[in-house]
């Protein structure tokens, strides 16, 4: 690999690239961090990705505590010395944690996340956090702490959310490597609206926590980002394992992930949902992006056809209302209950507390079966299908002075959440989705796919993704800010 010369030629190297050559000791880690500073220096300013950002004389400090390491033979990992900025929903001891609520603007947490401990056992260093919805709700990355993150291709648009500021640093070069969270598209949707990757993996893949609650928490996972599938794979080896404070999380230590990835995917049989029948508006130019997308797997030999799903779709709307705001009354109930508190919660949060406090635990049980019932429909499709694929979004990147689109294609949204329903069946299952690029619609905005894979068959669906990621030519095409 040849030397880079300049900032940017050190920031557009994918991760394992920077991580060879921070071992080959062909670039320093100084080097690296100055180079990723310069251009958060140059580009945050215009897009709000990357908040909390620790003073640059420190992390310079640091950098070179992580030459010194390795010039006496010590190698804390293969992210030795590469900067990371964990998604503000995640803790991280000695830098702010705060979920882009007013309320906790000088959070300090005392420990680490699961999460965060691995980035740093891997050598990360921390450089600030990414901006999130506060505490994550919604898919478009504002509050009223830190501001709006804009998108990459257009700062008059949402970048998405909630892991919106991840996906736009990525997109921009400001990070090599991004982690999310994803309860309803928080990956998928802002990967898709930035043109990178993101990865929702098998329920418990991923531990999550230390959280007060362990047990009810299911919908929501933490997960890789990337420009590119190796990355992706490669980040994912570190995240994954088994972590006992985490008692739903899976076996294993992630180490599968690292191997390299080459397998032939001729021959998939890959069922293309589109607007599931007509059930979701979807804004014109949507489909017929991801449509051509799907050209890229036929040209690598799947076989790809329209698929319908055995199941009342408007069933899974009602159910993922349900536990939802079941779950999100149980976590933000004491700041609710709190009037000083709940003056800072934005409608939306209210909203979802006080609709999850008026369920019964009937209604929750039911909600429970219906999900029941649709991972057993959802395992059928398996029996003809390898992988479905959706758009990662029923809309292009909406204006970002929106709090969020009330209407699609002439129909009404009656929820702040309504118009990315898209996102939520691979959600109720708990089974690896991979977002992709899929191109660029009318307006030359990002669109993406969600290729949805069977339980527990990460590495497979990484597989498929980088055959993808090596044919496609969409991420070839840069943002206009970095040009």
């Amino acid at each position: 690999m040849p030397i880079p010369q300049s900032a940017a030629q050190i920031t557009a190297l994918t991760a394992l690239e920077l991580s060879r050559a921070i071992h080959d000791r062909k670039l320093s880690c100084t080097e690296v961090m100055a180079a990723f500073l310069d251009r958060i220096e140059a580009l945050n300013p215009a897009v709000n990705a990357i908040v909390s950002l620790r003073p640059r004389a420190v992390l310079m400090i640091e950098a070179a505590t992580a030459d010194a390491e390795l010039a006496a033979g010590r190698s804390r990992g293969w992210l030795h010395g590469i900067p990371q900025a964990p998604k503000d929903l995640t803790a991280t001891a000695g830098i702010a944690t705060t979920f882009g609520y007013r309320g906790l603007h000088d959070s300090q947490p005392h420990a680490d996340s699961i999460l965060v401990e691995r980035l740093r056992g891997a050598g990360a260093i921390l450089i600030g956090k990414t901006n999130t919805p506060e505490f994550g709700l919604g898919s478009h990355t504002y509050n009223s702490l830190f501001g709006t993150t804009l998108n990459a291709w257009d700062q008059g648009r949402s970048a998405g959310g909630s892991s919106g500021g991840a996906a736009v640093a990525l997109a921009l070069d400001m990070l090599p490597l991004a982690d999310g969270s994803d309860m309803m598209g928080s990956l998928r949707n802002p990967a898709g609206w930035n043109n990178v990757y993101g990865l929702r993996p098998s329920a418990g893949l991923v531990p999550l926590g230390p959280a007060p609650e362990i047990f009810f928490s299911q919908l929501s996972t933490e997960g890789p980002m990337a420009r590119n599938v190796a990355d992706l794979a490669m980040l994912l080896s570190t995240l994954a394992g088994h972590d006992p404070r985490a008692p739903q999380s899976l076996p294993g230590d992630g180490t599968e992930f690292a191997r390299p990835l080459g397998q032939n995917v001729a021959g998939l049989r890959i069922g293309w949902l589109g607007d599931l029948d007509g059930y979701l508006p979807t804004e014109p130019g949507v489909l017929e992006t991801c449509e051509t997308a799907l050209g890229v797997l036929t040209a690598l030999g799947c076989h790809v056809e329209p698929a319908r799903i055995p199941f009342r779709v408007e069933r899974l709307w009602r159910i993922w209302v349900t536990l939802r705001s079941f779950l999100v009354a149980g976590s933000l109930g004491a700041l609710y209950d709190n009037p000083k508190d709940r003056d800072l919660l934005k409608p939306e949060a209210i909203w979802e507390i006080e609709t999850g406090r008026a369920l019964t635990g009937t209604q929750i049980h039911a909600a429970s079966s219906t999900r029941s019932s649709w991972y057993q429909a959802l395992l059928g499709m398996f029996q003809r299908y390898d992988y479905l694929v959706l758009p990662t979004a029923q809309t292009f990147p909406f204006d970002a002075d929106l709090h969020w689109p009330d209407s699609i294609a002439g129909r009404a949204m009656d929820t702040y959440h309504r118009w990315m329903e898209v996102v939520i069946g691979p959600s109720l299952a708990g089974v690896p989705v991979l977002a992709v690029p899929a191109g660029f619609g009318p307006e030359g905005l990002p669109m993406g796919l969600q290729i949805i894979a069977r339980p527990r068959t990460d590495r497979a669906l990484l597989e498929l993704g980088h055959a993808y990621d090596l044919a496609q030519g969409f991420t070839a095409r840069k943002s206009p800010l970095l040009s």
